[in-house]
């Protein structure tokens, strides 16, 4: 079963098992409004937790997307190029930016899950 977590800097990740898939979340697509752009990772790209993975550009502003936990890339959605509202409508599904192995899945015990992100985000005010 997936289980998904959410990183301080409001990245999403959906693990199965030593495979990732990530993304950001709801809150962060919605604070940099619509996307023009998003600056895919290359496939091979070795991530340490914490490492930025991507860029996403918005009519409002850019932002990094770091990695949630250490890694290799191994996929891109490279629908976002044609289409990076995808992230606006979909945050959590077809908007996902990237996939990864884990190389440590006790990384994932570091993030919270979505009832903690919630209240982090909820703080946030």
């Amino acid at each position: 079963m997936a289980t998904v977590k959410f990183s301080k800097d409001h990245e999403w990740i959906r693990a199965e098992g030593s495979a990732g898939v990530v993304g950001i979340s709801d809150f962060a697509q919605e604070q940099l409004g619509d996307l023009v752009f998003v600056e895919l990772p290359d496939v091979g790209k070795k991530l340490a937790k914490g490492d930025e993975a991507a860029v996403i550009e918005s009519v409002k502003a850019a932002g990094e997307v770091y990695a949630p936990v250490g890694g290799e890339v191994t996929e891109v959605n490279e629908a976002l190029g044609d289409d990076p509202t995808k992230i606006n409508t979909d945050a959590l599904g077809d908007g996902w930016i990237f996939k990864m192995s884990i190389d440590d899945e006790g990384e994932l015990d570091g993030l919270m899950d979505e009832a903690a992100y919630e209240k982090f985000v909820e703080e946030l005010d």
